[in-house]
């Protein structure tokens, strides 16, 4: 089950309808992107890559790496793309570790890739641009097109997604066609995508969320893009009278909510919001849907299982929780250490099992045992809890758990509270090294610009709200919060940050 056959079905019944078009006027038609894919796969099987292959991609958005993306499933390569972030050290370090057949770099950036790619073995170097130029589409203007599509079964690999490394070296989540596919089929019908939808795509595509959420699913459905380089919320309010769906993460929905544009009439013809990758606020969440009418969806996934938990279509979308497991998807709730089931209503482990969820890890069979169970379930390190009424809520990382005096505080229960105090815009909730109690509990609260707040007025706003042992020792105030390019605030820096607090 090669995953591009599926995708090359859908392709062929659109024809000449669009699949990805750009705010600069460029314009893919199904018909042309068949025709792209399969000269770009005779590209790719000219420059060496055999089945099998994995082809390391670091380039800014375009819809030719999409196109890539296809090539490669349709010759039977390993798709990995990389952050476009990454420094050279780090693409060092990748390519080591998943010694690529290819590495296809920014123009910009040859040079020091040649250089990488040397000390590392990479055999072959090509570039990619926004414009469709590079020697990666010279090449496949010259190309002989490949016009088959290489056998592949269920559980080989269609992809190696690198996780962030927050707590160590990177590891490569190994994804195969059926692991994407039967997501995408999934999300599909989950949210009713059909072929008259068009997504407006705003997210980096070297991730879950825009590239196997978007894409995938538009692929499957037979709808069409708008791909947008970055979010910019001027484009977002041109474009949406055209689109149907908007796929964000919560800062995408921070951002539209402060802006007096946001109205019924702007996003009437909007059928479906959708966030995901970080926590969307309950603030936020009512706040979007006071002012248009809309419910957000949320969602919840992670890089080596795709999508695994959504609110619903049909039915409430809870504001502060990310819903029920999609079809075909189990879960369990269970303890940190015997992996046995927590009584519902009580913080535990959360597991996922199902077709979505990888194989292992790339080259760490030590991990891959440590995280996906002799039973299929995934350790996903997130804890959560199920509600009255069946909805998973995410309390926070299990990495991020605050252990203080022998107590465990879940910092997202503080943050919530501190979130309410007027004035506070959000908070981060960390544990740092503490000479007494092992962790202290400390707050970082970003204020609105004029605000005048304190230390001494946020610990007694939390006074009567919440156990002495969850209260913060201490409280910082910063500008705003490190995230990373999905929005994830990123504790660890918080944590680096602050480990000399109580010293």
């Amino acid at each position: 089950m090669n995953l591009y056959e599926t995708f090359t079905a859908r392709m062929r019944d659109r024809g000449d309808a669009d699949f990805i078009t750009t705010r600069e006027g460029r314009r893919y038609r199904y018909s042309d992107a068949r025709s792209a894919t399969a000269r770009l796969a005779g590209a790719l099987i000219e420059l060496g890559v055999a089945p099998g292959d994995r082809v390391a991609v670091q380039v800014e958005k375009s819809p030719e790496a999409i196109l890539l993306y296809l090539a490669c499933l349709r010759v039977g390569g390993i798709y990995l793309p990389l952050n476009t972030g990454y420094t050279a050290d780090e693409i060092r370090y990748f390519l080591s570790d998943a010694e690529p057949a290819l590495f296809v770099c920014r123009p910009t950036a040859l040079d020091e890739a040649r250089e990488v790619a040397r000390e590392t073995g990479c055999p072959a170097v090509e570039t990619l641009g926004t414009d469709a130029d590079g020697s990666l589409m010279d090449t496949a203007e010259r190309a002989t097109p490949h016009e088959a599509i290489e056998p592949r079964e269920d559980d080989d690999l269609a992809a190696i997604l690198y996780t962030s490394g927050t707590t160590g070296r990177s590891k490569g989540a190994m994804l195969t066609h059926r692991n994407l596919g039967s997501n995408a089929e999934t999300l599909k019908e989950a949210w009713r995508f059909t072929a008259e939808d068009r997504l407006i795509h705003a997210l980096p595509i070297f991730h879950t969320h825009g590239l196997f959420v978007g894409c995938n699913v538009t692929l499957m459905a037979g709808s069409s893009m708008l791909f947008l380089p970055r979010f910019d919320a001027d484009v977002i309010f041109e474009e949406m009278p055209h689109g149907t769906v908007l796929m964000g993460v919560p800062t995408f929905y921070t951002r539209l909510v402060q802006d007096e544009r946001l109205t019924p009439e702007t996003t009437a013809n909007m059928r479906l919001f959708v966030s995901g990758s970080a926590p969307l606020t309950a603030e936020t969440h009512q706040a979007f849907q006071a002012r248009t009418g809309h419910a957000i969806l949320e969602r919840y996934g992670m890089t080596e299982t795709n999508m695994n938990l959504s609110n619903p279509y049909d039915g409430e979308r809870r504001a502060g929780t990310v819903g029920m497991p999609l079809p075909g998807v189990e879960y369990r709730i269970t303890d940190r250490e015997t992996h046995e089931s927590v009584p519902r209503g009580e913080i535990g482990m959360l597991e996922i099992r199902g077709p979505n969820v990888f194989i292992g890890y790339w080259r760490m069979p030590e991990k891959t045992r440590e995280e996906l169970l002799d039973d299929g379930f995934f350790v996903t390190g997130d804890l959560a809890m199920v509600d009255e009424k069946g909805y998973v809520h995410i309390v926070g990382r299990d990495k991020d758990l605050v252990i203080s005096g022998g107590y465990n505080v879940y910092p997202k229960e503080v943050e919530q509270v501190i979130d309410e105090l007027e004035g506070v815009v959000e908070s981060a909730v960390i544990g740092v090294p503490h000479p007494d109690f092992g962790e202290g509990v400390t707050a970082v609260v970003v204020p609105e610009p004029d605000a005048e707040l304190s230390e001494r007025q946020v610990l007694g706003h939390l006074q009567d709200r919440l156990a002495k042992y969850k209260q913060p020792k201490r409280v910082f105030f910063a500008d705003s919060l490190p995230r990373n390019t999905m929005g994830k605030v990123q504790k660890n820096e918080l944590r680096k940050r602050y480990q000399d607090a109580y010293r």
